[in-house]
């Protein structure tokens, strides 16, 4: 069967705008990462589960990302697709070969449900567009709607449902994972707490015209990522990994940085 590829993805910067109730609005740039990916596929079933993942995740099959997208692609859906989409679990199982780390802000888990969503819709030829998938895909994770437009590059605002392909050069991203799982909602929540500054309407139309390579150049880790001080509090390993010159993605534990290209 096909493999479909699930990228991973890297927060060049990101900045808090406010907040909507429980939820941070952010402004951030998301870039894909093209040496990084998990690889997808519909293989025979082996068992009589309602729905089989084959892959090393450590949660249970109703926790994982894959099988929230599954149960919104349900909801979505009229009876008629239903029925197809239930057939098609029935006979085959989603088989992932994981290569991004989980709980590293990374999109891993994001990115495998929006690649699911996609072979969904390619296979049983549903018709879904972009968006009606990227709304389903809100559902099961505010980062899904970057991973199914599939962008080399975009802003994302709001609480991740915005996204706005940002034409440029995508850039050669060096990846290191602590063995450090962090928990997002405890970042963001230390955030709140003690680290609560948003930027302003001039700041986050600056930083959406700014291209990725001008960012880094321009920020620390700290200035570019306001969730690596509370990350680093809460975390206090972490800071034994951070090198100068990395910067931090999402609310880590993945830091990176552009490779420099050799000079033939």
């Amino acid at each position: 069967m096909k493999l479909y590829k699930a990228y991973a993805k890297v927060n060049i910067f990101l900045k808090i705008q406010g907040t909507r109730g429980n939820y941070h609005e952010i402004i951030s740039r998301f870039m894909r990462v093209a040496s990084l990916y998990d690889e997808l596929s519909f293989v025979p079933k082996q068992s009589s589960e309602e729905f089989e993942i084959i892959g090393s995740f450590s949660c249970k099959t109703e926790q994982n990302t894959i099988y929230k997208a599954y149960k919104a692609l349900l909801e979505f859906l009229d009876e008629a697709n239903k029925v197809h989409v239930k057939n098609l679990m029935q006979k085959y199982a989603v088989e992932v070969s994981k290569n991004i780390p989980a709980f590293a802000g990374l999109g891993g888990g994001s990115s495998d449900a929006a690649t699911f969503l996609k072979m969904c819709n390619e296979v049983l030829h549903l018709g879904l567009s972009q968006n009606e998938l990227a709304l389903i895909g809100l559902r099961v994770g505010a980062d899904v709607p970057f991973f199914i437009y599939g962008y080399d590059s975009a802003n994302v605002s709001g609480i991740g449902e915005v996204v706005e392909e940002f034409k440029e050069e995508l850039l050669d991203i060096e990846v290191f994972t602590p063995a450090l799982e962090i928990s997002t909602p405890k970042v963001y929540d230390l955030y709140r707490e003690n680290f609560y500054n948003p930027i302003d309407g001039f700041e986050v139309e600056r930083l959406k015209k700014i291209s990725s390579k001008e960012a880094l150049n321009s920020m620390g880790a700290g200035e570019a990522n306001d969730l690596f001080a509370p990350a680093l509090e809460l975390y206090k390993g972490l800071k034994n990994h951070y090198k100068h010159g990395d910067y931090f993605s999402g609310s880590g534990s993945s830091f990176f940085r552009v490779k420099e290209k050799e000079n033939i």
